[in-house]
C-alpha cells in the first residue's frame, strides 16, 4: 500500500514584493505533491497583492499583519492545521519535487520531528559556510545547517515551541535583525525535537543563503547570551571571525577583513547588550 504523504502549511511573510512572490507561487503550482496551503501574511500598507492571490488556483489563506518578520510569522502560526509547517521566503523557489521528497522522508520515519536543508543559488551553488554532512541537529551544531526557508517541522513541534521571538528578525524594534529561525531551532532541539539536516535537500534563493554566520553578528551574540551558552562556546564563536580577520589580512583581502571585523564587533556588542538587558528584566 502506498503511504499517504503529509499535508503542508507554508507560512509566507511578505512586504514590498510582488513579482518575486508571483514567481514563488508559480513554483508551487508545479509541485508534484499538492497537499499544501499557503498562509500568506501580508504586511503591505495597500492591496497590491490582491490580484496576485486572485490569479492563482493555489489554496491561499491571505492574512494581514503589522510590520516585522517574526510578528508576521506568528500571525501565520495561529492558523496552522497541516501536518508539516514551513517558512519559505517570498523570493525563494521550490524545485517541483521538494514537497514530495520531504513528505516522504517524514512519512517514513515517525520519530523524526523535522528536516532542514541547504540554500543554493540559481546555479546550484551555496556558500562554503554550509556544512555537507547529514546529521541530527543539536544546539551546538545547528548554526550553519539551517536558514528559515529550508526548515520543515511537524505541527507538534510548533505546538510545543510556540511563537517566534518578536525581538528578533527584520522589522524588529531591537538591534537584532536576524537569527529568529536559529532561536526557534535552539528552543525546538532543547525541547527534545529530533530534526535532521540533509544538505541534499535544497531551496533556491538568489543570495545563496549564507546562514546566520555571515549575517548580523549582534544577533549571534544575543542568542549566545539568551540561551546561556557555555563560555567555551562563546569564545569559539568570537575566535572564528578573529581568525578570519587574520587569514584575510594575510591574503590582503581588505574587504573581507572589514567584514570579519564587523562580525566580531557585532557579536561582542550583542552579547554585552543582551547581558545588560537581562539584568534589567
Amino acid at each position: 500500500m502506498r503511504q499517504e504523504l503529509p499535508s503542508f502549511d507554508l507560512v509566507v511573510a511578505t512586504v514590498g514584493r510582488v513579482q518575486e512572490l508571483e514567481r514563488f507561487l508559480t513554483t508551487l503550482e508545479f509541485q508534484t505533491h499538492q497537499r499544501f496551503r499557503v498562509i500568506l501574511v501580508d504586511q503591505n500598507p495597500d492591496d497590491r497583492l490582491d490580484d496576485v492571490v486572485e490569479a492563482t488556483s493555489l489554496d491561499i489563506l491571505h492574512l494581514r499583519s503589522e510590520p516585522g518578520l517574526s510578528r508576521a510569522r506568528n500571525a501565520g502560526l495561529a492558523h496552522v492545521t497541516a501536518d508539516i509547517v514551513a517558512f519559505p521566503d517570498d523570493d525563494c523557489a521550490y524545485e517541483q519535487g521538494l514537497l514530495t521528497l520531504i513528505g516522504g522522508l517524514l512519512a517514513g520515519d515517525s520519530r523524526l520531528d523535522g528536516v532542514t536543508g541547504r540554500s543554493v543559488d540559481r546555479g546550484g551553488r551555496s556558500s562554503s559556510s554550509w556544512k555537507r554532512d547529514t546529521t541530527l541537529l543539536t544546539d551546538h551544531n545547528l548554526w550553519n545547517r539551517a536558514i528559515s526557508y529550508t526548515i520543515f517541522v511537524r505541527r507538534r513541534v510548533v505546538e510545543r515551541v510556540g511563537v517566534f521571538d518578536e525581538r528578533l528578525g527584520l522589522g524588529s524594534p531591537e538591534p537584532w535583525s536576524s537569527g529568529e529561525e536559529i532561536d526557534y531551532l535552539i528552543r525546538a532541539v532543547r525541547s527534545g525535537a529530533r530534526i535532521r539536516y540533509d544538505p541534499s535537500l535544497t531551496v533556491r534563493h538568489d543570495d545563496s543563503g549564507h546562514g546566520i554566520g555571515s549575517r548580523d553578528g549582534a544577533s549571534v551574540g544575543y542568542l549566545l547570551r539568551k540561551h546561556h551558552y557555555p563560555k567555551r562556546t562563546v569564545s569559539r564563536m568570537l575566535v572564528r571571525p578573529a581568525g578570519g580577520m587574520l587569514a584575510s589580512l594575510a591574503r590582503r583581502d581588505l574587504g573581507r577583513v572589514r567584514f570579519q571585523a564587523a562580525t566580531l564587533r557585532g557579536r561582542v556588542r550583542g552579547y554585552r547588550e543582551a547581558s545588560s538587558e537581562n539584568k534589567t528584566e
